[in-house]
């Protein structure tokens, strides 16, 4: 007798065990995984793939469920989109990355506290991008909307890193997240990056 084993229902997201807490965050700014979010890394030269036009530099063309996003000049990851064989490189990322949806008055604020880049409304809006460094951690940041809704895609290895920092900053901000537990690092501690292992991770 041949068991079939369907290997989606063995997949675990890095921040699955965080699940819980992110749910109970409540008030000015709120934080969720989104895991397992198609994604594909492309080259090329052309001026669309997938039925997608590749849009210019720090923008996205669709939306949060198929979108372009750009990263370089001839480089640009693509989210729900599959793109042929056509271009120079097209590559599987899926599994690299997971999600964080931070949204909510506050969020813009959040952001700030571990960023350096200028995300006024006037500067950095919905339908714009960036790679950038959040808590010393590499960051693809796609603003979805105007509440302001943000998209986090990040290592897996820096996942839980990340999440840490935000939560903290969240709370430090006084945006109604549950307190922490005695023990937990402090924000300007997350801020400070990741320790020594992942110092000579690189980035694509």
């Amino acid at each position: 007798m041949t068991v079939r084993v369907d290997r989606r229902a063995q997949r675990h997201s890095p921040l699955e065990h965080r699940a819980a807490e992110l749910a109970a965050l409540r008030g000015q700014a709120r934080l969720v995984e989104e895991p397992f979010l198609a994604q594909q890394n492309l080259r090329t030269d052309a001026a669309e793939a997938g039925g997608m036009r590749l849009p210019g530099p720090n923008r996205v063309t669709g939306d949060e469920h198929r979108a372009a996003l750009w990263l370089g000049p001839d480089e640009w990851l693509l989210i729900g989109v599959t793109a042929g064989t056509e271009h120079r490189s097209a590559v599987d990322v899926s599994a690299a990355r997971t999600t964080l949806r931070l949204r909510g008055p506050a969020a813009r604020e959040v952001l700030a506290a571990l960023c350096s880049l200028d995300l006024h409304p006037r500067v950095f809006g919905p339908g714009q991008v960036a790679q950038t460094s959040i808590a010393r951690a590499q960051v693809v940041l796609w603003q979805l909307d105007a509440e302001p809704t943000y998209r986090l895609l990040v290592r897996n290895s820096f996942a839980e890193h990340l999440a840490a920092a935000l939560l903290d900053a969240i709370h430090h901000l006084g945006a109604a997240a549950p307190a922490f537990p005695s023990g937990t690092t402090s924000a300007d501690d997350l801020a400070a990056g990741p320790d020594v292992l992942h110092n000579e991770e690189q980035f694509g």
